[in-house]
């Protein structure tokens, strides 16, 4: 898979570009968990949502926030990350101009960043967040969902039960939070057993992959948002 250099808000990025021979063919983004504990574009559930996305067709980008591997740049406590992560979003589009589907999916710190990006660009049709952070996980601050007001494209959120990092209470009570608004459906599916990186590969992180391909094959062949 090609190594890629773009341009980022303060310097380069890092990442792995896997193009399809089609042109016109769906791009997708992969965010990474937080770099403060570890995080990377070779996050295992990152690697994995990266492949997903080829083998059903996508175009798919992953890469490294600012200031891991070889990205430039300091953390920004999810502010830049923002941005590294719309300037990743122009990188896909320019190399493929043709694409009429887009859609963003990202791990824990990355699904609450894919989450922020939906906000910015209408033009993402779908999201998928695996493990979002509620507010007592730890990380930047308060992790807040009050920017989708309202969120603007139907999406997957999934997590597991047993995760100890993103309570699977707070996920509820985002879930909730986002079935209340109209326009949009979302759908939730927690992992029985399942802990914050879906370490056990046979029980949880293909079951996990089998459901975000289900879901994003089912959302292609009915066009909606």
């Amino acid at each position: 898979m090609p190594e890629v250099i773009f341009p980022g808000p303060e310097g380069r990025l890092e990442g792995r570009y896997h193009p399809q021979p089609a042109p016109d063919a769906p791009i997708a983004i992969v965010l990474h968990p937080d770099p403060q504990f570890g995080g990377t574009m070779n996050n295992r559930v990152v690697y994995n949502l990266h492949y997903a996305f080829y083998k059903m067709g996508f175009t798919v980008l992953r890469f490294n926030f600012r200031g891991v591997g070889r990205s430039q740049g300091e953390y920004d406590q999810g502010i830049g990350e923002l941005s590294d992560a719309a300037s990743a979003l122009d990188y896909l589009q320019t190399m493929n101009p043709n694409s009429k589907h887009c859609w963003v999916a990202g791990h824990s710190f990355g699904a609450w960043i894919g989450m922020q990006l939906l906000m910015r660009r209408p033009e993402i049709t779908g999201f998928i967040s695996v493990a979002p952070p509620g507010p007592s996980s730890p990380g930047p601050g308060n992790y807040d969902y009050s920017f989708l007001a309202p969120c603007p494209s139907s999406g997957l959120i999934i997590n597991g039960s047993n995760d100890r990092i993103a309570q699977p209470k707070e996920t509820e009570q985002l879930v909730s939070k986002l079935h209340e608004q109209k326009g949009i459906t979302i759908t939730h599916e927690v992992m029985e057993g399942a802990d914050h990186f879906f370490k056990n590969e046979e029980e949880h992180m293909k079951p996990m992959i089998d459901i975000v391909q289900t879901y994003v094959r089912r959302r292609l062949t009915e066009g909606t948002r």
